[in-house]
């Protein structure tokens, strides 16, 4: 994996920045053959429009070549090919000379922040309308617009990716993230990109105790349509998960747990940033708003939690142009690409040790005491030895993290030279 991790991800995202995407259509084709190129096991799925999934129906396809405001002097004061964020997602056609008035019914912007186009969808309803800065809307003058929208909407199909990478245990570790989303940096890109670099390192890895299903969809209609498809073997074999968005900004860091609360990714999640982000910001699944709403709702009831920096609807730029490529970072997200790292290891890794001698063991004669009895000598191994205390195959490695109060990155490399001695046993490995 790349040392500049960080800037990795925030290449893919540019790369990424320009394409329209939407719940369905070409531009998430798109946007999934570029995570191919990263991804080669990754497998692109179709599902025809009018297909029934729970309680929803997959919709038409929609598809835009180009979408304009011109004012009566030919001047174009609005231009989708500027910034997909200016036309109404899932607008229908369109090509007219109407007054102001009638056109100001079909205009949204945000008075509160006069510089941003706002983001605005009606994939359920028919209509047609455009975005634009405050600014801009007060600048226009009484007479007649041209409007034109060149969109289609016809059947065609919901697209998703799905990669699974097996591991020695059929049970999974499920990462979610959508690509939906126009061009939005923090709430749309830095999922997705976030995620194919999370998924290239854990193929990378020498040995995998768990499988891995990672899928790239659109919010909403692609959980439920992938909950659909597949809602048993998910039942009978993820372990723990992630929902993963707005991660790649350089503020704070965000936990929303599942609706339970007490899964293992909430554990797994808590635990790992109570040490690597100690000013996180703890919401109740009551704020939920993601896909977390899917993978936890009644019947469903995945052990899914969302780790992100700054909670969607929580930050001023959410669902505005302000939501740019300068408000995620390198370094914002290499942070988010941490954190979900370090707690994939620490599912990898949490075995349920049994020390297997009788009293304590003679760590100085497997050489791992130090040999000269000094008072600093006992807190050079005191995790070590507290860590074997707890060792009695009852309970896991994180349960003894949280008694001790270190974390499991400490813990890891500690468990593998008592293991490689001889001194512990993974109950797990027995089971």
């Amino acid at each position: 994996m790349s040392e500049n991790i960080g800037s990795s991800i925030h290449d893919l995202a540019c790369r990424l920045w320009p394409i329209n995407r939407s719940i369905t259509g070409a531009g998430v084709r798109e946007t999934l053959n570029v995570l191919k190129e990263l991804l080669p096991k990754l497998e692109v799925h179709e599902v025809p429009s009018g297909t029934a999934v729970f309680d929803w129906t997959v919709p038409n396809e929609w598809n835009v070549k180009e979408a304009w405001i011109e004012s009566a002097d030919g001047q174009r004061i609005v231009d989708f090919k500027n910034h997909n964020l200016h036309l109404v997602g899932y607008s229908t056609p369109v090509d007219t000379i109407i007054s102001l008035e009638e056109l100001q019914t079909h205009l949204y912007s945000l008075p509160d922040q006069p510089t941003a186009i706002p983001y605005i969808t009606s994939y359920y309803s028919p209509r047609w309308g455009f975005c634009l800065s405050h600014q801009e809307r007060l600048k226009l003058k009484s007479g007649q617009y041209h409007v034109h929208i060149d969109s289609t909407l016809e059947a065609g199909s919901l697209t998703y990716g799905e990669l699974i990478i097996p591991g020695e245990s059929k049970e999974e570790v499920f990462l979610s993230t959508y690509v939906c989303h126009p061009s939005m940096a923090n709430n749309e890109l830095s999922g997705p990109c976030v995620t194919t670099y999370l998924a290239k390192w854990i193929n990378e890895l020498p040995k995998r105790h768990y499988t891995y299903r990672i899928i790239f969809i659109p919010e909403t209609i692609g959980s439920i349509t992938y909950l659909s498809k597949n809602l048993n073997h998910l039942k009978q074999n993820v372990i723990a998960g992630f929902n993963i968005t707005c991660i790649g900004d350089n503020r704070d860091y965000s936990f929303l747990p599942s609706r339970s609360g007490d899964t293992l990714s909430d554990r797994v999640a808590l635990h790992v940033l109570k040490y690597h982000a100690k000013d996180f910001k703890s919401y109740s699944f009551l704020d939920r708003g993601s896909d977390e709403r899917q993978y936890c709702s009644p019947g469903v009831d995945l052990p899914v939690a969302t780790v992100m920096r700054s909670k969607y609807a929580e930050y001023p730029e959410y669902h505005t142009s302000l939501d740019d490529l300068t408000l995620i970072t390198p370094e914002g997200l290499e942070g988010g690409f941490t954190v979900l790292q370090k707690a994939i290891e620490t599912i990898e890794n949490n075995c349920i040790p049994k020390v297997t001698v009788l009293g304590e063991p003679q760590l100085g004669k497997r050489g791992l005491y130090p040999t000269l009895s000094t008072k600093e000598t006992h807190a050079k191994v005191r995790t070590m030895m507290d860590m074997i205390a707890y060792s009695d195959g009852t309970i896991s490695m994180l349960e003894i993290a949280e008694i001790i109060k270190k974390p499991m990155t400490e813990m890891i490399p500690i468990y593998r030279a008592l293991y490689d001695c001889g001194l512990l046993i993974d109950v797990k490995e027995k089971l």
